[in-house]
């Protein structure tokens, strides 16, 4: 975790985590049959889209169903636009989850930007502290954009997708809903991703192997008109699920890896053994295509290696921020996020969901912390009624 580096007995960690996962009523599951809409059966019932409250707004986020099922991750040789990254497939088995209809928009992200205020008032009147017990639950902010014109180059408009946001930033607005909401709110795993993305689709895009299609379902650099777009503007996938291809680049768990699956050839694991979790900072794994993409770069195995030193290049921090990109290219990298019907509460997994162990980036992160360019703050179901007890 980061900040101080303190031993939390693993128990009591683990103890609080299933806590939350204890609930009378589990969100997104119905006993009856829906008379309409997409819907997944399962032995608790019927999975059911539903919505997120996103917390400190009126915004919510809607939450589609995914059944369980396999996929092939990865391209065969005779896929045009085939890489080595992309081979050779492997058999990955998913277990239903949810997925967010659309990428995260900056209607979505900006009330955790503004957390950041919120959690240095809570610092300064003694609300709320981070302690060795309960930091298991804290997130980063960082300070305020000090050139917010880059980021929003393309506009702020709150149905825009947010951009320009690191994985690791990702993460911790994932674990900022997680803990609010109390459900397993995370990035997907490159092959939970693929999987929805494909909607069924044994294709090269979810609607087949033509290119020509693209322009119905996504925006990329034929139609884009050099911009993202609103989200839900184009055709979704038979999920439910708009902008899988094109728009913008989506962050996934893994770390990119040149070699592809060649530590999985031969296996059919599961979605939690297939990923490559991260070790480094350098070279995180996107997923989709953006409107700057040709269609090819679309396709739902094509992945992007994120750079450090070229997406921070005009970045004039030292350490270079955790949490933002600097250069144009991020200017089409978002993200979307899942809920597992399965939740995880192993302390090892959780916590890689959200703070991966990478000695560079909690290094910069305790540094930014240390000299107040960014807050730490509990993300818990109090929040909501701790927030309004400092507006």
């Amino acid at each position: 975790m980061f900040a101080t580096r303190t031993i939390v007995p693993v128990l009591l960690i683990a103890a609080i985590w299933a806590s939350w996962a204890q609930a009378e009523e589990v969100v997104g599951i119905q006993s009856e049959r829906p008379a309409s809409g997409p819907f997944v059966k399962i032995e608790q019932g019927y999975m059911v889209p539903y919505e997120i409250a996103v917390p400190n707004s009126t915004v919510k986020l809607r939450m589609i169903p995914i059944p369980g099922g396999t996929v092939k991750l990865g391209s065969p040789e005779s896929e045009a636009g085939h890489t080595a990254a992309e081979a050779p497939e492997v058999t990955v088995t998913i277990d239903p989850f949810w997925m967010a209809e659309t990428e995260t928009t900056w209607g979505q992200y900006y009330p955790f930007m503004a957390m950041y205020d919120i959690f240095k008032k809570f610092d300064r009147e003694g609300i709320r502290g981070v302690t060795d017990t309960n930091r298991v639950h804290a997130v980063t902010i960082p300070t305020p954009l000090h050139e917010p014109g880059f980021t929003y180059k393309y506009g702020e408009n709150p149905q825009l997708p947010a951009v320009t946001m690191t994985n690791y930033a990702a993460r911790q607005y994932t674990k900022w809903l997680r803990g609010v909401t109390g459900q397993q709110i995370r990035l997907p795993s490159e092959a939970e991703w693929e999987y929805a993305a494909a909607g069924g689709a044994t294709t090269a895009y979810h609607f087949g192997n033509e290119p020509e299609k693209l322009a119905e379902y996504g925006w990329f650099v034929d139609n884009s008109e050099e911009r993202p777009h609103f989200v839900k503007e184009k055709k979704p996938n038979s999920f439910g699920l708009y902008d899988m291809h094109g728009n913008v680049w989506e962050w996934v768990l893994d770390q990119y890896d040149e070699e592809g699956y060649q530590r999985l050839a031969g296996k059919t694991v599961s979605s939690e053994q297939s990923v490559n979790w991260p070790t480094e900072v350098e070279s995180m794994m996107l997923k989709g295509g953006g409107w700057d993409d040709k269609a090819i770069d679309c396709r739902l195995a094509s992945k992007m290696e994120s750079s450090e030193e070229d997406w921070k290049g005009e970045d004039p921090n030292n350490p270079l921020s955790p949490w933002w990109y600097t250069d144009l290219i991020s200017t089409g990298v978002g993200f979307r996020i899942v809920r597992p019907l399965k939740e995880d509460i192993s302390l090892d997994v959780v916590t890689k969901f959200y703070d991966p162990v990478i000695e560079d980036l909690e290094f910069d992160v305790n540094f930014r912390l240390d000299d107040g360019r960014a807050a730490l703050g509990l993300a818990d179901p109090k929040l909501p009624a701790a927030i309004e007890q400092v507006k």
